[in-house]
């Protein structure tokens, strides 16, 4: 899968992104990451990609040639105009299914904004998805990209050692995931589950999935409604919370 990110900060993507499971996967070549600086396509020698708002107002706007120049470079690295994802607390917020249904394209370009935004006309003209990570305000969207990107690739196949561990984290299966333990046995008088040291692969796996849904029951009651749980579960569940 390829990744192109189209920045004011393209080191601060470079970095981030090529470290820990995203930099293996980069070395291994499933994965690959092209950073475009939108200041190279400013068109003045200040590299200055910003103006004054029409109808007035605080702070600066990112004008719109600079942007579209940039998206022009991404769309010839690629051969085509891809799929181009803007970072914006007005966008849908990002979600495991999105990162899911994400990790099936071949290229995925990303546009990360600054000051108080982006000129619109240009973001009518190439943006096909407008995304959140959250309801809050960052100073820009090189960290949303990064977050996105992040658990995209966590998706795509080869990129994490073990594949179970793609299907078998949080939100997965609409569940939280549940506890983990290690070595030691005991720490500081705090035992692991016998369960767990039982050897019973089906009692594990019961374990798990009833720690599943008692954590997002405690945690993330919003995330049951939509979460596939027999009747028995159900009333598993209304007896363990009574």
């Amino acid at each position: 899968m390829n990744y192109y990110v189209m920045t004011l900060f393209p080191d601060m993507i470079s970095q981030g992104v090529g470290t820990s499971i995203t930099g293996r996967a980069m070395e291994k070549g499933i994965i690959s990451l092209h950073t475009v600086n939108i200041r190279d396509f400013a068109g003045n020698r200040y590299g200055k990609v910003d103006d004054y708002p029409y109808g007035g107002g605080a702070g600066m706007v990112m004008q719109a040639e600079p942007v579209y120049g940039a998206y022009e470079a991404v769309s010839a690295m690629a051969g085509k105009r891809p799929r181009l994802v803007y970072l914006t607390p007005q966008g849908r917020v990002f979600n495991q299914k999105m990162a899911q249904e994400m990790a099936q394209e071949s290229d995925l370009a990303f546009l990360c904004g600054h000051y108080e935004g982006i000129d619109e006309r240009v973001l009518e003209a190439i943006v096909t998805d407008f995304v959140s990570i959250g309801d809050y305000v960052l100073t820009g969207g090189e960290l949303p990209a990064m977050v996105m990107i992040d658990a995209i690739a966590r998706m795509v196949p080869g990129v994490l050692s073990n594949e179970q561990s793609g299907v078998s984290e949080s939100f997965s299966d609409g569940l939280l995931e549940y506890p983990q333990y290690s070595r030691p046995e005991n720490w500081r008088g705090r035992q692991v589950p016998s369960v767990l040291l039982s050897g019973h692969h089906g009692n594990v796996e019961k374990w798990r999935r009833e720690q599943s849904i008692l954590r997002t029951a405690k945690y993330r009651p919003d995330l049951l409604k939509n979460a596939e749980l027999t009747e028995k579960e159900k009333n598993w569940l209304r007896m363990q919370t009574q």
